[in-house]
């Protein structure tokens, strides 16, 4: 006999009195099916536009079946165990049995069943690229942006500084930490448990303020002080910036030293996990309290000189060491907000699409459609900035260019639109949005740490100032501008956007000549012109490819609209005078190249 009894079913709403078989629809909640289960790299035509655009046939040959593979595996399992962890994150055993400080973060089986899926998926990836002699990195940033609409936790936890703590391990560390070190990222053992600390009680910022200390103890140094935020600190391998006996109480004091969790002789090393932090969001990444107690260290500075083989105490590069790798993270928590713009994007199409109210479909509504158009060319435009951060060379760009000035303006604008887009998903989505059982309230908690994370938008705008006056930085970006919107046809978009690289010039000389105080004020806005500007070149060029190779129209589209919103002179009328609109008498070819989803009955 079957348990099923159709007095409960959905059958049963046809039989309520105030019932209709048109008002019964309203109750097929299987209808509501978001982003999850759909594979995210065939729905995303964006991505497949940027992967042609900057890969060869031949390259996307080998690695577009990774990455079709990779966007099966990230929008099923990896979003799945995603939601399990936010709702059951890392825990921290302090204590053994014997009251012993073991210092234990242990993490739910969810998150390390998607750790191991993620990095199979990416070794596999890896493993043809290099049988068939094709570069992976592209693929890898794009495996990554996927992830991280799933997890930003996830990211940072397999991103916080593996690349780094190698480089540095091989060029400054002693042989025996650098082969032991080196074997266990070789194997694979290490992936994912590594992590930079800075921050301490004082701040992440003021890094000249910082109070751990170092003194030497033969080849090696004993650490003590107390990190405040150490983003994964369930890793093995840590980068640690302190400051050495005798150095200058100053950024040029600061060195950085290889800290790992267990010392050369086996015995447990001195680090102390106090606490998790209990944070808004990014639950899966176990952020914690760090204490150093007479911890082993490694200087990873340059190599000991002199006739018994010390080193100074510190060689006054650590901070411009560890500032050159914080430029590359920025542009991977640019990444992260990217994905949160995407994973809100996505929801809210396919949430507008199946919603009805008033008579007919969400998306069928001006003001919708308004909303939707907006969200589409701010994702597109976001994704052209991240891509090109890389400095990975383009069909139409075959040097490649690594824009040193742009990579914080590029996290300034993109981390701010994970957070804008989230909420413009929770809104779309109404109620439902604000409860945390639906899938966008999660996206919003995890999105506002970026604009935290490696430096928040006043740190960047200084940023933006050291590349100004320090190595005219912004004369690489003005050239790569001028680039860019020089293929394109003479039509009126590109006219816009070329006098505004013009104007962005002549701004930049004016902001020069400013009182100090002042400039340092206005930073934020130049800061965001660069970034609008840089946006509607990188679209321009994108269209004038797509035109040439696919006789397609759309990206031109993109980048009308962007210039529109955010590079025209709109009148005293604020536009409202216009004509026509342009987003809504295109909206279907807009959204249809934003993402394809299965048919739905």
């Amino acid at each position: 006999m079957s348990d099923y009894d159709p007095q409960y079913g959905p059958e049963a709403v046809d039989r309520l009195p105030f019932s209709t078989p048109e008002k019964s629809r309203r109750y097929q909640t299987d209808n509501y099916t978001g982003a999850v289960g759909l594979n995210w790299y065939r729905t995303d035509p964006t991505l497949q536009f940027t992967m042609a655009y900057y890969l060869r046939p031949d390259e996307l040959a080998v690695l577009e079946p990774h990455l079709t593979s990779i966007g099966e595996l990230m929008g099923g399992p990896v979003a799945r165990w995603a939601d399990e962890t936010d709702r059951n994150p890392p825990r921290l055993e302090r204590y053994d049995r014997w009251g012993h400080d073991v210092s234990k973060v242990v993490m739910p089986a969810s998150f390390t069943q998607s750790k191991r899926a993620v990095l199979d998926a990416q070794q596999a990836l890896r493993t043809d690229a290099r049988s068939a002699k094709v570069s992976s990195g592209l693929a890898l940033f794009a495996s990554n942006y996927l992830l991280n609409q799933a997890d930003i936790g996830m990211g940072c936890a397999l991103g916080t500084g593996g690349g780094m703590v190698q480089s540095l391990v091989a060029a400054y560390a002693p042989a025996d930490v650098a082969e032991h070190v080196q074997a266990k990222f070789a194997s694979g053992e290490w992936a994912g448990e590594t992590a930079q600390l800075l921050t301490e009680r004082t701040g992440g910022s003021d890094l000249g303020a910082l109070e751990t200390t170092a003194r030497r103890s033969g080849d090696a140094w004993l650490l003590n002080g107390f990190k405040w935020f150490a983003s994964n600190c369930a890793g093995e391998a840590f980068v640690v910036m302190a400051k050495p006996e005798g150095a200058p109480d100053s950024t040029r004091g600061i060195a950085n030293f290889l800290v790992l969790r267990t010392r050369r002789d086996g015995s447990r090393n001195g680090v102390r996990v106090r606490r998790l932090k209990d944070k808004l969001g990014t639950r899966s990444v176990a952020s914690g309290e760090v204490e150093f107690v007479d911890a082993e260290a490694f200087l990873l500075s340059e190599k000991p000189s002199g006739p018994e083989g010390q080193a100074g105490p510190s060689d006054g590069k650590g901070l411009g060491r560890m500032m050159e790798l914080t430029n590359a993270a920025r542009l991977g928590i640019a990444l992260f907000g990217l994905g949160n713009a995407r994973r809100a994007l996505v929801e809210s199409l396919c949430y507008a699409r199946q919603r009805h109210a008033f008579g007919s479909a969400l998306i069928d509504k001006p003001l919708m459609r308004r909303k939707l158009a907006e969200l589409i060319v701010d994702v597109e435009a976001a994704q052209a900035m991240v891509f090109d951060g890389t400095g990975a060379a383009n069909h139409r760009q075959p040097r490649s260019v690594r824009q040193r000035i742009a990579v914080p303006v590029t996290k300034l604008k993109v981390c701010r639109l994970g957070i804008t887009a989230a909420s413009d998903a929770i809104e779309i989505h109404g109620g439902n949005g604000y409860i945390e059982t639906w899938p966008v309230a999660r996206l919003l908690r995890d999105a506002q740490v970026n604009t935290i994370w490696e430096g928040p938008d006043n740190i960047l705008c200084l940023d933006v100032r050291r590349g100004i006056e320090q190595t005219q930085a912004h004369e690489t970006l003005l050239a790569r501008l001028h680039d860019a919107v020089s293929v394109s046809d003479d039509d009126a978009t590109t006219g816009l956007v070329a006098r505004r690289i013009e104007d962005l010039d002549a701004a930049i000389t004016a902001w020069t000549k400013l009182d100090r105080t002042v400039a340092e004020a206005r930073l934020y806005p130049l800061a965001q012109f660069m970034g609008e500007v840089y946006a509607g070149a990188l679209l321009i060029e994108q269209a004038a490819w797509e035109r040439e190779t696919r006789g397609g129209e759309r990206k031109a589209l993109v980048a009308q609209l962007y210039a529109q919103r955010y590079l025209a002179d709109r009148g005293p009328l604020r536009g409202i005078d216009a004509e026509s609109e342009l987003a809504l008498d295109r909206f279907d070819e807009l959204a249809d190249g934003a993402l394809v989803l299965p048919s739905v009955n």
